[in-house]
């Protein structure tokens, strides 16, 4: 199931600097979460396992059954939303999985999530935003004002947006440092690709042609790729928001929804 990776040079200086102990392994199959077995078997290649946790008070009661299966005490590996390269620290020590869907991708860019996902490890945030918003998903939850699994959407975009704010200084240095160019060439080429989108997103919306939690995934996926956004999007790419987090992101909930409404 898991066969351990190779890193180029580049992405191996990233992580020697930002997660020095980090596994890295290809995954056989694909998966969003991994079933309990196959993530029990990480165990053979770890030190240690230490499953997270958290209480079911911080989850509104229609929340999707993988969200109650993270929350709860079982090793959950995985899940929606988290894309081609997932990392995680309840192993012992952390481990970096590359899912089979990233082959056919541009390499540059493969080597760019990979990158990614050491710099992140090295930032020592939850890996999840339910240990992001922890009790105050429930404010979340009541702000979006949509069903449990547009929530989650938001909540994730949400999350991976307030990331890219932590991450993107970072990103962006890589140009100046010769062993690392290739990744801020990916970083850039990557943002480049998403500007026309992110440019029409607005106007996407107010069409009906994009689901509001689309938009708002996309957009938060710009961020670190520091792409101008349009409203209300453009007041999640603040130093309000990455300095406030979960606060920041429920009162752009609040007034967002309460203008749709209107």
């Amino acid at each position: 199931m898991f066969e351990t990776r190779d890193l180029s040079p580049p992405v191996e200086a990233v992580r020697d600097e930002h997660a020095p102990d980090a596994l890295v392994v290809d995954c056989e199959r694909d998966f969003e979460t991994l079933p309990p077995a196959q993530a029990e078997d990480l165990g053979l290649l770890v030190d240690g396992l230490d499953p997270v946790s958290y209480p079911d008070t911080w989850l509104p009661a229609d929340a999707p059954t993988l969200l109650a299966r993270y929350a709860s005490s079982d090793l959950t590996i995985g899940m929606p939303g988290d894309g081609s390269v997932v990392w995680t620290r309840q192993t012992d020590p952390a481990i970096v999985l590359v899912k089979p869907r990233v082959e056919g991708s541009p390499q540059p860019f493969i080597e760019f999530l990979l990158a990614e996902a050491f710099v992140e490890l090295g930032l020592e945030t939850p890996e999840h935003f339910l240990g992001f918003f922890e009790e105050r998903y429930v404010d979340l939850d009541r702000a979006v004002e949509r069903g449990p699994n547009s929530t989650y959407q938001i909540a994730a975009a949400l999350y991976d947006g307030w990331l890219g704010l932590q991450t993107r200084e970072t990103f962006a240095t890589w140009h100046d440092q010769a062993d690392r160019t290739v990744l801020g060439d990916s970083w850039q080429d990557a943002g480049t690709r998403l500007e026309d989108r992110v440019a029409e997103l607005s106007r996407a919306v107010a069409r009906g042609d994009t689901d509001f939690a689309d938009a708002t995934e996309l957009a938060c996926a710009a961020i670190k790729h520091a792409i101008e956004l349009p409203a209300p999007f453009g007041a999640l790419d603040t130093d309000a928001y990455r300095h406030h987090g979960p606060e920041y992101a429920i009162s752009w909930a609040e007034k967002t929804f309460d203008a749709l409404a209107e």
